[in-house]
């Protein structure tokens, strides 16, 4: 698989594996993020959306989140199970 451009996690699609590669938000942000266990090379996916916000999986929790939060979180798709670089299963 390509590598794709970044996007924000709030336009992720749903059960789509990423990892996050930026966040753009200042140190109280980071902090939060990391209280819930999320940092940069976390992987997640977004599993629901509700209203303003999403529901993210990462390992074997769940997480609630905003969708201001999202916007400020870049991710990056990460490659299928059982597919190779060349695009090859």
């Amino acid at each position: 698989m390509p590598h794709t451009a970044p996007l924000s996690l709030s336009e992720l699609p749903l059960d789509t594996p990423a990892r996050i590669v930026e966040i753009r938000g200042g140190h109280h942000l980071t902090r939060r993020l990391l209280a819930l266990g999320l940092r940069q090379g976390s992987a997640l996916s977004v599993v629901q959306r509700r209203g303003q916000g999403l529901v993210l999986a990462t390992g074997s929790g769940r997480i609630a989140m905003g969708f201001g939060v999202a916007e400020k979180l870049r991710v990056r798709l990460e490659p299928e199970v059982g597919t190779t670089d060349d695009g090859r299963d």
